[in-house]
């Protein structure tokens, strides 16, 4: 009852003005300076004080599996909401984001997500497409993409089969698949609460060793999939 009197009349505040405040300096900055900068900063300040205000305790293990001049692609199961905050807060990585096309729909948050030229997936074929070519542009240019290859949150903890959207691209431009396992965020917020309040419980990110892939077919783009779905599941708590 405390940590819910604290989130309601402490947290929430607090965290709502964070969120507007980041949201518009993202789009702002992006608009006028350094866009780089004000396309991460400000998301992964806003990300780690979400976590660390709700009081959540976080470990991150397997850093030294990531090499700073190497652009990734990185893949995650997806347990929660939580899921963003963890990663973009504490994996102390520049990434471009690869998320749903409701997204866009969040006041403010979907502009400033737009604004830091995150890839917006829509099922519609040709838009697929699209966004398969800027994904491709952005990996070539040397940045990284996040991509939760179930397409959704878990509704039951478990991790659901993933797609092959990731790992396609991963073998078109020969770039290493970056696994890594979230833990954590379905105990604190799980799909089927909506909107309500979090549950206290530890976050982790456990870092793997980057997977490459070995052609570029499509047996390539199973094998490596199957890969990185199994090495995910083995640190899955």
């Amino acid at each position: 009852m405390l940590y819910r009197l604290y989130q309601l009349f402490i947290a929430a505040p607090i965290l709502l003005l964070l969120t507007i405040l980041t949201a518009l300096a993202t789009i702002v900055g992006c608009a006028v300076g350094n866009a780089s900068w004000w396309s991460y900063y400000p998301g992964k300040i806003w990300s780690r004080a979400m976590i660390r205000v709700l009081l959540l305790p976080v470990h991150v293990k397997g850093r030294e599996h990531m090499d700073p001049s190497q652009s990734y692609v990185i893949v995650a199961n997806h347990q929660g909401a939580f899921d963003i905050f963890l990663a973009y807060g504490f994996l102390n990585r520049h990434f471009k984001w690869v998320m749903k096309q409701s997204l866009r729909n969040i006041p403010l948050v979907g502009r400033a997500c737009e604004a830091a030229d995150f890839i917006f997936i829509d099922h519609h074929p040709k838009k697929i497409q699209e966004s398969q070519a800027r994904a491709r542009r952005i990996l070539q240019g040397g940045m990284s993409v996040m991509v939760f290859p179930e397409g959704a949150r878990t509704w039951d903890g478990q991790m659901i089969p993933f797609k092959r959207g990731a790992f396609q691209l991963a073998c078109d431009l020969h770039l290493p698949v970056l696994p890594i396992t979230i833990n954590g965020p379905f105990k604190v917020l799980p799909r089927s609460a909506g909107f309500n309040f979090v549950h206290w419980a530890p976050l982790s990110l456990t870092i793997h060793e980057p997977l490459l892939p070995q052609g570029t077919d499509a047996d390539a783009e199973r094998s490596l999939m199957t890969q990185a779905q199994s090495v995910i599941q083995t640190a899955c708590l």
